[in-house]
């Protein structure tokens, strides 16, 4: 075992050599200079020899300090160097984000070489389930969960709102029964979504076609898919009009795949969450990925207003 006198006081020797004063050396440590004197005195005291020759005005090194004070600069630029190290790993390695299948694919992952780009120590790995993981057992860092928002003994951030409307292809709305009202619906295949939630009450074309005051229309009719990817993909083919949330669909707006042709909106009171454990949330490869999507949703939404 190493037999190392206090930390404090070598770190106050180490200051006040360099500067051959208590008073610059206690500014650096930000403490006083009389504790400096004390931690020096302790010291030497524990050495059983002077370091410093105390002048009325000056400080001067003794043979031993001047020998010992380089080697003490050597230790301390070590161990800088070696927290440096620590700090970096902790910046960088695997990040595993668990995200529901539809939000990965709509939303994360088109976006993600943004951070990467930003981040490029950090290796992102994306686990795309419908499973309420457990953070311990499946060595998972940040999970975006939808949902209410209620995570006990979580950290969470509210990334968007859920706003549901109907989408289809711009060849849909403006085709041979163009999409003017939503009575005109009739007209068109429903793609339903089954969410495959039971524990929360899921928005569905019957739900929407009361808010917009719709009779006539029946609220059952098209397929079933149990995937708002697969839905999508049908609604930009053309073949039907999706009831979706708005903001897993902004890339495909941007790019013309899809339209929203009734400005109605149902909005749920749920959302999509970024939730992490407490103790890990500040590490810095969370915190800059928690940052960065934050920042990703603020920036949709300043943009779709």
């Amino acid at each position: 075992m190493r037999r190392l006198p206090p930390l404090n006081a070598l770190r106050a020797f180490e200051a006040a050599g360099r500067h051959l004063s208590f008073t610059r050396a206690a500014d650096e440590l930000n403490v006083t200079p009389a504790a400096v004197s004390q931690q020096v005195r302790q010291l030497e005291g524990l050495l059983g020899q002077p370091l410093f020759r105390r002048l009325t005005r000056a400080l001067m090194l003794t043979d031993a300090g001047q020998a010992a004070l380089p080697l003490l600069g050597d230790g301390f630029d070590a161990l800088a160097a070696a927290s440096e190290k620590m700090r970096a790993h902790e910046r960088s390695g695997v990040l595993t984000v668990s995200s529901a299948p539809s939000f990965a694919a709509k939303w994360l992952v088109p976006r993600i070489h943004r951070f990467q780009e930003q981040y490029p120590d950090i290796q992102i790995r994306i686990d795309a389930t419908l499973e309420l993981v457990d953070f311990d057992r499946d060595n998972v860092d940040i999970s975006i969960r939808f949902g209410l928002g209620n995570y006990p003994d979580l950290r969470v951030d509210r990334l968007m709102s859920e706003n549901i409307s109907p989408f289809c292809s711009p060849g849909l709305r403006d085709g041979p029964n163009p999409l003017r009202t939503p009575d005109d619906l009739r007209h068109h295949t429903l793609l339903h979504v089954d969410w495959g939630t039971q524990d929360m009450a899921q928005p569905d074309w019957a739900m929407w076609l009361k808010t917009a005051g719709v009779e006539g229309v029946d609220a059952s009719r098209g397929p079933v898919l149990n995937s708002e990817i697969l839905a999508l993909g049908a609604a930009i083919d053309g073949h039907g009009v999706a009831l979706v949330n708005q903001g897993i669909v902004v890339r495909d707006v941007a790019a013309g795949r899809l339209v929203q042709p009734f400005d109605i909106t149902i909005h749920t009171g749920f959302g999509f969450f970024v939730v992490c454990p407490e103790q890990t949330a500040d590490l810095p490869k969370n915190e800059a990925f928690r940052s960065w999507l934050l920042a990703e949703s603020e920036f949709d939404e300043d943009n779709s207003t």
